[in-house]
């Protein structure tokens, strides 16, 4: 199957051959990618966000009691998600949840970048990955029953794996995430693979939450837009394509507790989070079962083999570290 990490590899000018491997670390990558997009016509103005609400915090064992119970998705929110490419549901968890999910991740930000995230405008995109290898509280949530099945169903696949989580905080004051669709960063031949975006605060419009492309298939619209690896014209094609095709696009609010998933065709973005307040999320990316790598990576895939360690091109993608999230083994 030709992928799109196919279509990169062969593009061979300076700008756009993406084809060696990436060679740096994980926040390297954010830092080069958060470059890439078009933040000309960017607001500058900080507003202040609403306070956080008062809620009542749960114990560890009753975050992990919540998340071991599967979701009530309805089968036209399932058609929905095929057609389009991502949908958003509410009260995937409680308030309580989320918030508790925030002050851990705060507090794993804060010991990596010796940084309180939500303090100043720092303009910057941090990124954390594979906490939930050392992190006990952060791997109920990404290795959650009730994310793993919601992930395989919207799918239609019978068992799914992990391939990475990612803890992203866009501190206030940081521009826009470029227009993409994932499925440039993941070294997966399956399109198969869905990400559950989990915002840790309630995300008004102008903290940036993400946007989506739709239907699906508005992808191909793009097939002809060349990436570029240093620059914003990647992301000014993609945007003028959309904008010349009347290209639907769903930018709105997330209240607390809700998540997104979208499927690795799905483009989106993300606007400049315009809030004193870094908007916080855990990304969760899954995909099918028995899926391979692809024969040639790019640097567009970024640390991949740091996701599936001993895992080569050609090989079932089925590393210690991308676990079955569902169904349940109940051994």
């Amino acid at each position: 199957m030709k992928t799109s990490q196919d279509k990169l590899k062969s593009q061979k000018s300076d700008t756009t051959d993406v084809s060696k491997p990436w060679n740096k670390d994980n926040q390297a990558w954010w830092d080069w990618y958060i470059g890439l997009a078009d933040n000309k016509n960017t607001e500058n103005k900080i507003i202040k966000a609403k306070p956080l609400p008062n809620v009542t915090i749960p114990s560890d064992d009753e975050v992990v009691s919540e998340l071991a119970n599967t979701y009530p998705l309805k089968n036209d929110q399932i058609i929905f998600f095929r057609k389009n490419g991502f949908i958003k549901l509410k009260k995937v968890f409680t308030p309580g949840t989320v918030l508790k999910l925030r002050a851990e991740m705060i507090n794993l930000l804060k010991k990596s970048f010796n940084v309180d995230p939500d303090e100043g405008a720092n303009d910057r995109f941090l990124s954390l990955e594979m906490v939930w290898l050392k992190n006990t509280l952060l791997r109920s949530y990404v290795l959650s029953p009730r994310l793993g099945q919601i992930s395989a169903n919207l799918l239609g696949v019978s068992k799914i794996r992990l391939y990475h989580d990612n803890i992203l905080a866009k501190q206030s004051g940081c521009g826009r995430t470029p227009w993409h669709y994932d499925d440039h960063h993941f070294p997966l031949d399956t399109n198969d693979v869905v990400t559950a975006w989990i915002p840790a605060q309630p995300t008004p419009v102008e903290m940036g939450p993400l946007s989506f492309a739709y239907p699906l298939d508005v992808h191909k619209l793009v097939n002809d837009v060349k990436f570029e690896k240093n620059g914003a014209g990647y992301d000014k094609g993609v945007a003028e394509v959309f904008s010349k095709n009347g290209v639907a696009i769903n930018e709105t609010p997330f209240d607390l507790g809700e998540v997104s998933f979208h499927h690795n065709l799905n483009f989106h973005t993300a606007s400049r989070n315009n809030t004193n307040r870094s908007r916080i999320a855990l990304a969760n990316t899954y995909y099918k079962d028995g899926a391979k790598v692809i024969n040639s990576p790019t640097m567009v895939s970024g640390d991949w083999q740091k996701f599936m360690p001993g895992v080569k091109p050609g090989d079932i993608a089925a590393s210690p570290l991308n676990p079955i999230c569902w169904p349940v083994d109940d051994n």
